[in-house]
């Protein structure tokens, strides 16, 4: 297995490369990036058995193709601005913001948005994103990282003799099905795309 972490992802393949150009270009992502996860937070489109809301999706396809570095600069501005008050993560709202609405239920999911783009970055690093098969398994792994801390934090908040995995697991596993589907065939199509603009 290939695991060499210094190829190009995504947004390396536009715009300056290096010098004060590049500062420039990574700050307008990092912004751009930010707005694109609080937008996505709220996209909720109808399914069974709850809605798939877009966030982890987001989350997940902009880490490989930002990479580790500049998606865990993105996910972490994205955690400060929530932080400060706005309205900017799923299931948030004017009355239910910030720090208070951080250490509720959806604490340790927004822990493992965090550890899932760095990992997604990593992988794409390694050119996961160009094959639609190591896609889906980047993405397995990376919902597997937000799960993970997600449900332990339920479970250390309302205690484990609760339905843990019926409140935050069972019923999210067919649209987290879709997405996968969904970021495996994006990402190796937008290489695609780079490879013919190249050509």
């Amino acid at each position: 297995m290939d695991l060499t972490f210094d190829r190009d992802v995504l947004v390396d393949t536009f715009g300056a490369k290096e010098g004060s150009a590049l500062r420039l270009k990574q700050a307008a992502l990092v912004v751009f990036g930010i707005a694109a996860l609080a937008a996505s937070a709220k996209i909720s489109v109808p399914m069974w058995p709850v809605p798939i809301t877009m966030g982890t999706f987001a989350v997940l396809s902009m880490g490989a193709a930002y990479g580790a570095r500049l998606g865990l600069v993105t996910i972490l501005g994205y955690m400060l601005v929530g932080a400060l008050g706005f309205d900017v993560f799923a299931g948030s709202s004017a009355e239910k913001h910030g720090l208070t609405y951080m250490m509720g239920g959806t604490g340790g999911y927004l822990v493992g948005y965090v550890l899932a783009v760095g990992l997604l970055g990593m992988l794409a690093r390694a050119g996961w994103d160009r094959s639609p098969l190591k896609m889906a398994g980047a993405m397995l792994m990376g919902n597997a990282l937000i799960y993970v801390p997600g449900l332990i934090w339920l479970g250390m908040l309302y205690g484990w003799d609760k339905p843990i995995l019926d409140w935050g697991l069972t019923p999210f596993l067919i649209g987290d099905a879709v997405k996968l589907a969904l970021a495996a065939l994006i990402l190796p199509a937008a290489w695609k795309l780079v490879g013919r603009a190249r050509g």
